[in-house]
């Protein structure tokens, strides 16, 4: 059962991507609040490439939020009204200019549930062909390959931090222990 009350609700900002709301609520033990939602409009779509000798392709961006430069899996916006994994297929080859024979989905997860609707796909490519990336105009964007194992360590020792390529390494590397990827 929900114990949160939403008493009413007020979008202060909306775009194609994103809104924000603001619900004034009663919280769980009853008193009144204030709680300030980000309702995403897409999905986020997550992809670990790997050939058939562990190599994985891993993009490096600049991110505004952060202000860093951020390594990470190939990913990008779904829209709700498509599957998952065709969102998946259309990053993979934008980003990377790789087309994948093999998907595996690894996962779901909300990516900051306690302010955000964002839910990511994680996905793991296999059987790799390879052509001509086409991101997008407003993405500049270094593809490095590298061995699975050397992308793991980068993960464990903290130097990859966004968090679907934390959780996809992670799982990866514990599906194919088992012999399962």
């Amino acid at each position: 059962n929900n114990p949160w009350k939403i008493n009413s609700s007020k979008v202060y900002y909306d775009s194609p991507w994103i809104s924000l709301i603001e619900h004034q609520v009663t919280r769980p033990k009853g008193d009144p609040g204030i709680y300030v939602v980000a309702d995403f409009k897409h999905r986020a779509i997550c992809v670990l490439p790997l050939d058939e000798n562990y190599n994985a392709w891993i993009v490096g961006q600049f991110r505004l939020p952060i202000n860093e430069y951020s390594w990470e899996i190939p990913e990008g916006g779904g829209p709700l009204n498509e599957e998952p994994i065709e969102s998946a297929k259309r990053e993979l080859m934008e980003e990377c200019g790789i087309k994948a024979e093999k998907w595996t989905q690894i996962g779901e997860c909300y990516l900051s549930n306690a302010g955000t609707t964002e839910k990511a796909f994680l996905f793991v490519a296999q059987q790799l062909s390879f052509f001509e990336s086409t991101p997008e105009p407003t993405e500049v964007l270094e593809v490095k390959k590298l061995p699975f194992e050397e992308l793991f360590q980068q993960v464990m020792n903290g130097e990859i931090k966004d968090a679907p390529s934390v959780i996809a390494v992670m799982k990866a590397k514990l599906l194919m222990e088992r012999g399962e990827l």
